[in-house]
C-alpha cells in the first residue's frame, strides 16, 4: 500500500520509518500542507494522512482526492474544523482523526502553566530580569488549597482532573456527558458553578458553532478576581479582546494560553517579530500571562501515538474497514 503523508514533522519521521518497516506499506512523507496547490501531489497513492492548521475548505481538493480514488482522509490531530467534512462525504472520502494521542502531554502543560501562575513565577521573572530580587508582597497559594475547575471533561479534562487531584486540589467540572469513572476525581455541576467557584479554570472543549467565544465578557465576570484561566484547546473557544481587557482591569489574576484565535497567521512559523497580532504583544507584555506555540501536545509520546494510529486508520479504511475514529 502506498501512503501519502502531508506536513510530516522532523520529529515524526522516525516513527514513520518503524511503522513503514512493520507493516510493509510504502509511505512518501512531504513538509507541506495539503491545499488546491499540493493535492495533486497525492495522485498515485491509496491513502493519505495530514496533520495543519490552514484550512482546507475548497470543494475542489475533495474532489480532486475523489478523482484520484481515494476513500480516506485522516487527519492526525484532534481538531478537525480545517476539514470541510460535507465536501469529503459528498465525494465518498471518509474522515478519521485522532481523538486522542496523549491526552497527559496537554493535561501536564495546562497544570505546569497553572502552577507557573498560582506561584507567580512570570512576576519573579520580571522582578530579577529587572535586578529585584526581593520576594516581599509576592505571597503565592499551594494548589491542594484550591479549586479548579474543567470545562469539558473528556480524555484531556480527564486526565486534568486526575493530576489536579493528586496534588490535592478539589476539582468541579462541567460536560454534557457524565463519566463514571471520573468520580473519584471531579465532581460534576453547572457551568457558572465552575466559573464563580473556581480558583483555576481550565477549558477542554472541542471548537464548534456552540463554542466559538464561550469565555467571553459575561463568563470572565463571574470569575474570581483571584482566578487564572487556561486554555490548551482551540483559541476560538476565547474573545481574545475581552480575556485582554479582563486582565487588564483585574478581572481576573492571569491566563495560560497554548493557542490563540488568530494562531494561524504565525504559529508554528518564524516571523519578523514586528508582524506579530497586537493581541500577542500584549498579552506577551504581562507577566501573569503563559503563551505557548499551540505545542502542549509535543512530546515524544504523542508524536508516537498520532503517526501510528493515524496511519493504522488509513490502512483500515483502505482495506475497507471501520474506525471508531470515523467523524462522517
Amino acid at each position: 500500500m502506498k501512503i501519502i503523508m502531508y506536513s510530516v514533522l522532523p520529529e515524526e519521521k522516525p516513527y514513520v520509518e518503524a511503522w513503514s518497516k512493520k507493516t510493509g506499506n510504502e509511505v512518501t512523507m512531504l513538509d507541506v500542507s495539503l491545499s488546491t496547490e499540493t493535492v495533486d501531489l497525492a495522485k498515485g497513492y491509496d491513502g493519505i494522512d495530514i496533520q495543519q492548521t490552514t484550512n482546507v475548505h475548497e470543494p475542489v481538493v475533495y474532489e480532486k482526492l475523489a478523482s484520484f480514488g481515494l476513500k480516506q482522509l485522516t487527519a492526525r490531530m484532534v481538531g478537525f474544523e480545517i476539514i470541510n467534512l460535507q465536501a469529503a462525504t459528498d465525494n465518498g472520502l471518509t474522515v478519521t482523526n485522532i481523538a486522542a494521542y496523549s491526552p497527559r502531554a496537554i493535561a501536564e502543560l495546562g497544570v505546569t502553566q497553572a502552577m507557573r501562575l498560582i506561584r507567580q513565577l512570570g512576576y519573579f521573572d520580571q522582578r530579577m530580569a529587572e535586578g529585584n530580587f526581593l520576594w516581599h508582597g509576592m505571597i503565592s497559594q499551594e494548589i491542594h488549597n484550591l479549586t479548579v475547575g474543567i470545562i469539558g471533561a473528556g480524555h484531556i479534562g480527564g486526565a486534568s482532573a486526575q493530576i489536579y487531584t493528586a496534588l490535592g486540589a478539589k476539582v468541579l467540572a462541567v460536560d454534557p456527558a457524565y463519566n463514571v469513572e471520573l468520580e473519584p476525581y471531579l465532581e460534576y455541576t453547572d457551568l457558572d458553578t465552575v466559573l464563580t467557584q473556581s480558583d483555576i479554570v481550565s477549558i477542554h472543549t472541542p471548537l464548534q458553532d456552540d463554542t466559538v467565544n464561550i469565555i467571553n465578557a459575561d463568563t470572565l465576570a463571574k470569575m474570581k478576581s483571584t482566578a487564572y484561566f487556561i486554555n490548551m484547546a482551540r483559541g476560538g473557544l476565547v474573545d481574545t479582546p475581552a480575556l485582554i481587557k479582563a486582565l487588564q482591569n483585574h478581572e481576573i489574576a492571569g491566563a495560560a494560553l497554548d493557542t490563540l484565535a488568530d494562531e494561524t497567521e504565525f504559529f508554528e512559523q518564524k516571523v519578523d517579530p514586528a508582524t506579530v497580532p497586537d493581541d500577542y504583544k500584549t498579552l506577551k507584555a504581562m507577566p501573569n500571562v503563559m503563551i505557548t506555540p499551540h505545542s502542549a501536545f509535543f512530546t515524544n509520546t504523542a508524536i508516537r501515538n498520532i503517526v501510528e494510529i493515524g496511519l493504522n486508520d488509513v490502512v483500515t479504511l483502505v482495506n475497507g474497514g471501520k474506525s471508531r475514529n470515523a467523524l462522517n
